[in-house]
C-alpha cells in the first residue's frame, strides 16, 4: 500500500532531530556553513543535507513568530522530475511505497532541467559524482517495516509516517484541531503529494517553495521540462 508523511509544523520545535537523523542514517558528511544571522543551517538543502529544517522570522501582533519548516522531497504521487526524466532508470517510482527514488543514472541527466522540473524545489547535484539526489523516503527501512529515521527520531509528533489512508485520516482529525486557534491552517497539496504539510498559516511565510498551487500554476519551465523529455530521451537513443 501507498505509505506517506504528515509533517505537522504546529508540533515542530526546531530541534533538528530529524535533520541530524537523516545525516546519521546515510552516512553523509559535515557541510562548513557561515553565520548568516539566522539559526537556519545550513542555509539550504545540498547534496549532503537531504533534510532541512528552515527558519523564517515574521511580526504577528507586534511580536516576532517563529515559523518552522522541516523540508523534504514530496515524493509527488505523479513526479514532474520523473516526467522531465530523459535518461531510463534514472528516475523510478516504487510500486509498493510510493517513493519516488534517484538511481545513479542521474549523472546522465541535465540537472538544470530535474531541478527546474520541481515545484518545490529539491533536487541538488553532488558536485563529485554528478548524481542528483534527495531524500529517499528511507526505502531501505520501510523495506524492512522500519520507519523513516526522520519520523523515529521526533519526540514532537511533527513526523508521522503510515499507510497513505491513515496519514490523511490523521491530517484531517489534526487540522479541525488547528483551525480552532489557526483560521489559515491548511494541508499542503494533500491530493498530489506523498508527504503531507500541515502548516497554520500562509505557506508562503514558511517557505517560498512550501506549496505548489496545482498543475494550472505550473511555471513554463516545469511545463517545457515535461514536454521535452519524450525528445530528448529518443536523442539519447539515437545517439546510443
Amino acid at each position: 500500500m501507498p505509505k506517506a508523511f504528515l509533517i505537522d509544523t504546529t508540533r515542530c520545535t526546531a530541534c533538528r532531530g530529524c535533520q541530524v537523523a537523516c545525516k546519521e542514517w546515510k552516512n553523509l558528511p559535515a557541510v562548513p556553513t557561515k553565520q548568516t544571522g539566522t539559526h537556519q543551517n545550513p542555509p539550504d538543502l545540498n547534496p549532503f543535507n537531504l533534510k532541512l529544517v528552515r527558519f523564517s522570522e515574521h511580526m504577528v501582533d507586534n511580536k516576532v513568530a517563529w515559523y518552522f519548516f522541516p523540508d523534504q522531497c514530496r515524493h509527488c504521487l505523479e513526479a514532474p522530475c520523473k516526467q522531465a526524466s530523459s535518461v531510463e532508470g534514472a528516475i523510478i517510482q516504487d510500486a509498493a511505497t510510493g517513493a519516488v527514488i534517484y538511481t545513479e543514472k542521474t549523472a546522465q541527466e541535465d540537472f538544470d532541467v530535474i531541478r527546474g522540473a520541481c515545484p518545490y524545489d529539491i533536487p541538488r547535484q553532488n558536485p563529485q559524482t554528478k548524481q542528483i539526489v534527495k531524500c529517499d523516503m528511507c526505502i531501505d527501512r520501510v523495506k524492512a517495516n522500519l520507519l523513516p529515521m526522520c519520523v523515529k527520531t521526533c519526540a514532537m509528533g511533527a513526523m508521522n509516517f503510515g499507510e497513505r489512508a491513515d496519514m490523511l485520516k490523521l491530517a484531517a482529525e489534526r487540522l479541525a484541531v488547528v483551525k480552532k486557534t489557526a483560521p489559515k491552517a491548511r494541508l499542503l497539496n494533500p491530493d498530489d503529494v506523498a508527504v503531507i504539510f500541515l502548516v497554520a498559516d500562509e505557506p508562503k511565510k514558511y517557505h517560498e517553495f512550501a506549496v505548489a498551487e496545482g498543475p494550472g500554476a505550473m511555471t513554463r519551465k516545469q511545463v517545457l521540462a515535461g514536454a521535452f523529455a519524450p525528445f530528448r530521451r529518443l536523442a539519447r537513443a539515437m545517439q546510443g
